[in-house]
């Protein structure tokens, strides 16, 4: 989600809710392990008189989606060949 533009983590939440059924009080925790991680970063912004986090991509965090978006990559190519597709 992070590829084209920094995010503040209330909308990362809801956009992840959309897709998967998942509580913010599980996501949160996810986004601070993954600024732990320096796979991301994050800055403060007001916005209408209230700060947002935004959180942005890191080049370790970059890497780190490559290796995972490959290994997925595999791994899918490898299930269709057991099932027929």
């Amino acid at each position: 989600m992070l590829e084209k533009e920094d995010l503040y983590g209330y909308f990362i939440t809801q956009k992840v809710q959309e897709v998967i059924d998942i509580s913010e009080s599980t996501l949160y925790p996810v986004l601070r392990k993954l600024e732990k991680n320096d796979f991301v970063e994050t800055y403060n912004q007001e916005f209408q008189g209230r700060n947002r986090k935004y959180y942005s991509k890191t080049a370790k965090g970059i890497g780190r989606l490559a290796e995972l978006t490959a290994e997925w990559t595999e791994f899918h190519t490898k299930f269709n060949e057991l099932i027929g597709e």
